[in-house]
């Protein structure tokens, strides 16, 4: 609220949360007038006394700025429709306008949190990235827990954090709000919303590496950004460019895949319902997981360790998701029944297939609202945890040298690029986040709620949109 000086003295406007059409957020005004002074500061101290009820709200953010990432208008975008909206709604900010690479993340390490309730992050998935990892190993470094122990179970992140899109893909943010629009994503962390999202760390022999929130993908996803990386100065085109060229290619990559179903999880990833507002699924298999766990700490749980399936074959892609990865180009994602934040993954493992049929499974990402898991070459599985390891792992001993391996790599990178072979690649890279990882042998594993998010899942839309009688928040 605010007051404004009118030809009427006696006046206040209230400013307001409208829902648009596809989940778009907009801020409106109206303005109420008195009869008399005295009715108006009452009005005034009953609207701020039921303001100040509402402790979720942020008061102190902590935000970062990426002015490189996307078409590099991230500082543009916070200054011209972020900050204006946090200004209205009396939040105090501390702005940081990072120098390079992983400066948010080192940062995080050394500032006193206490000061704030909240953090806010400007940019692409890249930028997210960095808080992510930034947040998370700070509380596991206050709580005295090893992050290289892929067993540990890892410490709680109470601090929310809020995305404001401005990079190329902007995945995290389209598939928790539903849409990359900085002012929709302003209005939710000025209301205070709270969304628990589910974290995967992974290692690889006992060292931590990353930790994933939407995608782990090798073959396919891997090689379209390693493709990608060489050709930045195209833009988001690069992707494109890039997908075309490794479609083209038609790699496909030998090894074994052993990974733990989860059994006590409600739901499939088959199934036609989609992670939304106040997801029943979410607190149901969260509530079962946590039984589960408290039921282990006990030692009344005896042969989890060894319920693992394993699966060897040539894959043309193994992608795991943490939430159905959906983008602008993808509306439904890799994977539209997984969730937010039920403590899975789905694991799909796309085996050697022809040209014609991997380009069916990848049409039906973008186009069609049939299953795109109905093939013979494609199988789904929803679990807590897998393994990967190539073929050259199974035959080679792992606690060696990898000088040989690495010989066999170079060797047939250049007999791959040679225009008269048509050999395969040995190996692919791993596509985490959008960010490459050349360690081939990983274990990764789900987090449940590890995080939280400004935002409240993609709400449902209404069956009969009425632009005349828009609902408000």
């Amino acid at each position: 609220m605010q007051w404004k000086h009118m030809c009427k003295p006696h006046a206040f406007t209230v400013h307001y949360v409208q829902r648009m059409k596809k989940h778009r957020w907009r801020c409106k005004a109206v303005t109420f007038w008195c009869s008399d002074e005295v009715l108006c500061c009452h009005w005034l101290q009953a609207l701020n006394d039921l303001l100040e009820q509402q402790t979720w709200r942020p008061k102190h953010l902590l935000v970062y700025i990426n002015p490189y990432g996307g078409k590099k208008k991230g500082k543009q975008i916070y200054e011209n429709k972020v900050a204006p909206l946090f200004s209205l709604a009396s939040i105090s900010t501390e702005v940081i306008v990072t120098e390079y690479a992983n400066h948010a993340r080192d940062n995080l390490y050394e500032v006193n949190l206490e000061k704030y309730d909240g953090i806010v992050c400007v940019g692409g998935d890249g930028m997210f990235s960095e808080v992510l990892h930034g947040l998370i190993g700070r509380v596991q470094k206050d709580a005295d827990v090893d992050q290289n122990n892929p067993k540990v179970p890892l410490s709680r992140c109470n601090m929310r954090i809020g995305i404001i899109p401005a990079g190329s893909t902007d995945c995290v943010c389209f598939a928790t709000v539903g849409i990359n629009d900085p002012v929709t994503s302003a209005l939710h962390i000025i209301l205070g919303d709270c969304q628990p999202l589910d974290v995967s760390s992974v290692h690889h022999k006992n060292m931590f590496l990353k930790y994933s929130v939407s995608l782990l993908g090798y073959g396919f996803y891997g090689d379209v950004l390693k493709g990608s990386e060489k050709n930045r100065w195209l833009g988001p085109a690069r992707y494109d460019f890039s997908g075309f060229k490794t479609f083209l290619s038609h790699r496909y990559y030998e090894g074994t895949v052993c990974f733990q179903p989860a059994k006590w999880a409600v739901g499939s990833p088959r199934d036609k319902v989609c992670c939304t507002f106040g997801c029943y699924i979410c607190r149901q298999s969260s509530k079962q997981l946590e039984e589960q766990q408290r039921v282990k700490t006990n030692g009344l749980e005896s042969n989890e360790k060894e319920n693992w399936t394993v699966v060897k074959g040539k894959f043309m892609a193994i992608n795991a998701a943490n939430m159905s990865c959906a983008c602008p180009r993808s509306p439904r994602g890799l994977s539209p029944a997984a969730h937010l934040a039920d403590g899975t993954a789905d694991l799909i493992l796309v085996r050697k297939c022809s040209r014609l049929d991997f380009l069916r499974h990848l049409i039906r990402h973008t186009t069609s609202n049939n299953d795109q898991f109905d093939f013979p070459f494609v199988d789904v599985h929803r679990i807590k945890s897998f393994q990967f390891t190539p073929k050259h792992f199974d035959e080679e001993d792992t606690e060696s040298t990898d000088l040989g391996i690495i010989g066999k790599k170079n060797f047939a990178q250049i007999c791959t690029d040679h225009p008269s072979c048509g050999c395969n690649q040995l190996n692919s890279v791993w596509n985490c986040d959008g960010e490459t990882l050349e360690q081939t042998a990983l274990e990764m594993r789900v987090h449940c709620q590890l995080i939280k998010l400004f935002a409240r899942g993609i709400e449902e839309s209404q069956k009969q949109e009425d632009d005349t009688n828009p609902s408000r928040v």
